[in-house]
């Protein structure tokens, strides 16, 4: 909890629990999830928290450059806090999503910039397939 304090005063803003609980579940979990995801998760232990705080603080977040926001076809936004660049691959069936190294893009990203004369700043790169477990189940 110490870390998120530290980190969150970092970046000038205001601690407050719900804001500690929301932050450490994403920064503590590979799952992406959306407001949604993180208000059920989160609600049981932290009966203050309503989903209005919780779309407040992402917002806020992604604001600050806490998290990213992904937005990989579904009608509400996924999270990340792993903010370095970095590309997903996403589920058809279940939408769980994963993380893929951003070195792995690297040529890519060098060969758009070159194609385009532009000087880049970010990306987002996603791939859409079967999960393992998903694809079992239609072989």
């Amino acid at each position: 909890m110490k870390d998120t304090t530290n980190i969150l005063r970092a970046k000038g803003l205001k601690v407050t629990p719900q804001r500690i609980a929301i932050y450490t579940m994403l920064s503590h979990t590979d799952q992406h999830p959306n407001a949604e995801m993180i208000y059920r998760t989160l609600e049981p232990t932290n009966p203050t928290l309503s989903l209005a705080t919780v779309y407040k603080t992402l917002y806020l977040f992604k604001s600050s450059g806490l998290v990213q926001e992904l937005n990989v076809g579904e009608a509400s936004a996924r999270y990340d806090a792993v903010v370095k660049r970095h590309s997903h691959a996403v589920c058809t069936c279940c939408g769980k999503v994963v993380d893929l190294p951003a070195d792995a893009f690297e040529e890519l990203r060098q060969y758009a910039s070159k194609l385009t004369d532009f000087s880049l700043e970010s990306e987002q790169l996603i791939f859409y397939g079967k999960c393992p477990n998903c694809k079992s189940q239609f072989i």
